[in-house]
């Protein structure tokens, strides 16, 4: 069953997505010590949370300070969390004395509800805030610096890259056009702008959707983040550790599909025919099952779950 939407201190309400099965698939060990990439809201650290025994352990990290600032709420001795990028995840882990010895490492990857929900982060353009989007607001270059400085080719490059845009070199022309008379400092003026630019408009899809997606990986460096986290979970989990990853949109997925079917496969740039033993190859994973997507029942109660993969996969050695 779908979990209830959670309510925050300041309001929002928040669904962690495919609860139940990541969880399940993610606590083999009730006694064993576990890592929270992306705290969020806490929903499924939570979770986490009631199905480990008094001798469990739970390690959360999350960049956004609204999310540490939600933990304080979490009053639980076997938590920790710490305020950083989940790429981080293998230093963390280590400072904890925990590298090498998780059972387990969840990543829920994207922007969560609360952030999409208050117009002060600029993250969506259906409410108008500070064109921001940075997950850490006291660290980096919000999307209104980017697009202030970048120019049209590289506009169009991250269009294009992050957000598939067909007409990225058409839409960033047009960025490029208005602010030249007067900057982007407000996301309902930014989305305005690639409305009307935007000569084909998807059924049931904002014309501004694929720039703001693209802008947002692009500020908080989203897919680098990605890469670089799946090799330091593989190193931070014990042997017979699993890892769980759930994300949303193809980009995500088609990295950690390629990066759990390698190590499934280990060294094949060996010539065929050579001799070798088995653990030659460094199969480091064994894919736990096939790839698994909400159900009907969780997309009603959580429309924003309707594009949410879940993979997961087992540390042989």
């Amino acid at each position: 069953m779908p979990s209830a939407p959670e309510s925050s201190p300041r309001g929002f309400r928040h669904a962690s997505v495919l609860l139940d099965g990541a969880v399940d698939a993610l606590v083999h060990d009730p006694a064993g010590a576990y890592l929270d990439g992306t705290f969020g809201r806490g929903g499924h650290s939570r979770a986490i949370l009631e199905r480990l025994t008094p001798q469990g352990r739970l390690l959360a990290i999350d960049r956004d300070p609204q999310a540490i600032a939600e933990a304080e709420s979490l009053e639980d001795p076997r938590f920790t969390i710490e305020q950083g990028e989940f790429a981080r995840l293998g230093e963390i882990a280590r400072a904890h004395g925990l590298h090498g010895r998780l059972s387990g490492i969840l990543l829920d990857i994207g922007v969560s509800s609360p952030q999409l929900d208050d117009p002060e982060r600029g993250f969506s353009f259906l409410r108008d805030g500070p064109l921001d989007m940075r997950m850490d607001p006291t660290r980096g270059e919000s999307a209104a610096a980017f697009i202030a400085r970048a120019d049209e080719g590289e506009l169009a490059r991250v269009f294009k890259e992050y957000g598939e845009e067909r007409y990225a070199r058409r839409l960033a022309r047009a960025i490029v056009a208005r602010r030249g008379e007067h900057p982007f400092e407000r996301t309902a003026d930014l989305a305005e702008v690639v409305k009307v630019a935007h000569p084909a408009w998807e059924k049931h899809k904002h014309p501004a959707t694929r720039v703001f997606q693209a802008l947002r990986i692009q500020v908080n460096g989203e897919l680098e983040q990605l890469d670089a986290a799946l090799e330091a979970a593989l190193e931070a989990l014990a042997p017979g550790g699993h890892l769980v990853v759930i994300s949303f949109h193809s980009l995500e997925d088609r990295r950690v599909k390629r990066f759990i079917r390698h190590h499934v496969r280990g060294d094949t740039h060996l010539p065929r025919g050579v001799p070798i033993r088995d653990e030659q190859l460094e199969r480091r994973l064994e894919a736990l099952g096939k790839a698994r997507r909400p159900g009907e029942a969780e997309v009603r109660e959580n429309p924003r779950a309707r594009s949410a993969v879940m993979r997961a996969a087992r540390k042989r050695y």
